[in-house]
């Protein structure tokens, strides 16, 4: 059976039990190799050898990094009580998002699992969730989610996507959920264009995008809405879905607002997102 290399960054937080217990649902069906991070954010000056000792160019204190890092360490090791010694954990130094979606890259990991607090208002337009940010960034399949969904049962599965130019795109985490839960997908199109010309033509690129990506079990949906966020929002209203699933150019930030980074910050559903083939 097909297995998956995941990665939870963690703060201790309670969203990062949130992630476990998202991973712990996966392992139901899908062996799972879990790995913790964490990640001690700390000027680029200061340096870690592989041996573990602490090096800076004096403008931060080596006996302040040092305690945090014994102080992270412990907290790690806890993990693997409070979980099982089958977990791993990693403590890397550096910027947060740059290191996590770094690591994910170079260690072939196939999903990043997070859990997010969101981001609204004044934040959300200056810099957004670290979520977000490595929604952006990362080539690694990230899932987010706000909330304990320990109870999650994975039976539908939204694919948001704009179907005009039908091709294989980057699903193989999708396929193994497919594989493994046998769920229906849902393909989404959100459509300003109200006409059964344009539904009768979305439809036709539907078909051809699932043969393209040898999706076998799906159903086809267009729904008129303003935007992908708010129709994906009240599309889920309509027919309760498990886990959205939707794709990313990577931009993002102050002048261009990501459909993918708005829904990580506000909806409350599991939602994979994955770098879109150019």
């Amino acid at each position: 059976m097909e297995s998956l290399k995941v990665l939870i960054p963690t703060d201790f937080s309670v969203q990062a039990e949130y992630a476990y217990l998202m991973v712990k649902k996966l392992e139901e069906k899908i062996p799972v190799e879990i790995h913790f991070m964490h990640v001690l954010g700390v000027p680029d000056t200061v340096t870690m050898d592989k041996n573990g000792n602490i090096q800076t160019c004096g403008e931060i204190s080596v006996d302040y990094v040092v305690s945090q890092k014994t102080i992270a360490e412990r907290k790690l090791n806890n993990l693997k009580t409070l979980y099982g010694s089958d977990i791993q954990s990693h403590l890397e130094l550096g910027k947060l998002t740059d290191k996590i979606v770094s690591y994910a890259q170079s260690n072939h990991f196939d999903l990043i699992v997070m859990g997010t607090k969101g981001s609204w208002g004044l934040k959300e337009k200056l810099s957004g969730s670290e979520t977000q940010m490595i929604a952006r960034q990362s080539t690694v399949p990230l899932l987010s989610l706000m909330c304990d969904r320990s109870d999650l049962i994975i039976e539908h599965i939204l694919l948001v996507h704009d179907f005009s130019n039908p091709k294989n795109e980057n699903l193989a985490l999708l396929h193994k959920l497919i594989k493994a839960f046998n769920t229906k997908v849902h393909l989404l199109q959100i459509s300003k264009d109200t006409s059964e010309t344009n539904k009768t033509s979305v439809f036709a690129k539907m078909d051809e995008f699932a043969t393209a990506n040898s999706i076998l079990n799906f159903d086809k949906h267009v729904l008129n809405d303003t935007d992908v966020e708010n129709g994906v929002i009240h599309f889920n209203q309509m027919q309760e879905m498990d886990i959205i699933c939707i794709g990313t150019h990577g931009k993002g930030g102050l002048f261009h607002k990501s459909a993918t980074e708005k829904l990580i910050n506000h909806l409350f559903k599991p939602i994979i997102s994955y770098h879109l083939k150019n």
